[in-house]
C-alpha cells in the first residue's frame, strides 16, 4: 500500500489546487496580542523593583 503511494509522490508539490484557490473568500479578521511584550518603561520600574504586582 505505501509502496503506490510513494511511487506517485514527486520532488515538486502539486500546486494545482494553490492556483485555484480564491483568496477574495477570506473573512478579514482583527489580530490581537495574546501575550504582548513589556514596554521600556515596565522593565525600567521592574528593574527598580516599582513594579506592581
Amino acid at each position: 500500500m505505501m509502496a503506490d503511494r510513494k511511487a506517485k509522490m514527486s520532488d515538486k508539490p502539486d500546486m494545482t489546487e494553490i492556483a485555484r484557490f480564491d483568496k477574495t473568500k477570506l473573512k478579514k479578521t482583527e489580530t490581537k496580542e495574546k501575550n504582548p511584550l513589556p514596554t521600556k518603561e515596565t522593565i525600567e520600574q521592574e528593574r527598580k523593583g516599582d513594579a506592581t504586582p
